[in-house]
């Protein structure tokens, strides 16, 4: 039987097709994704099973978007307690993709696998000029 994944997995192929000549600004021929996660905040005492800290409860929304249509390609539902470079273990690298992330997901031995793969990563570190 098949499940909501399966269909996603489904529209996603359908959507690649479409925005598979979508310019971007950078020169690459392969896809190029965004890696990141978001934490929901939710009410512990009505989401018990969702406990993050003492006091609150959270999960966490881990993302990988085509950046050739914004295309949600990758989405997994976590604990809030989930860091985000184990997320990294979740994604099977593509060759000839580009992934882009912020400093939370670097670890060079998963890093690594993605050169492996073929693919190259890049993070992107957020600096405050004074």
């Amino acid at each position: 039987m098949a499940n909501y994944a399966d269909f996603a997995q489904v529209l996603i192929v359908h959507a690649r097709k479409l925005y598979a000549n979508e310019p971007l600004d950078v020169q690459w021929e392969g896809e190029v994704y965004a890696i990141d996660s978001t934490t929901i905040d939710l009410c512990l005492s009505v989401f018990p099973w969702a406990k993050f800290r003492r006091t609150k409860a959270a999960i966490k929304l881990h993302t990988k978007i085509n950046l050739r249509g914004n295309i949600p390609e990758f989405i997994h539902i976590s604990d809030g307690k989930l860091n985000d470079v184990n997320a990294l273990d979740l994604i099977v690298p593509e060759p000839d993709a580009f992934y882009l992330f912020d400093r939370a997901y670097i670890d060079f031995q998963r890093l690594f696998l993605f050169d492996q793969a073929g693919a190259s990563a890049q993070s992107h570190f957020n600096s405050l000029v004074e």
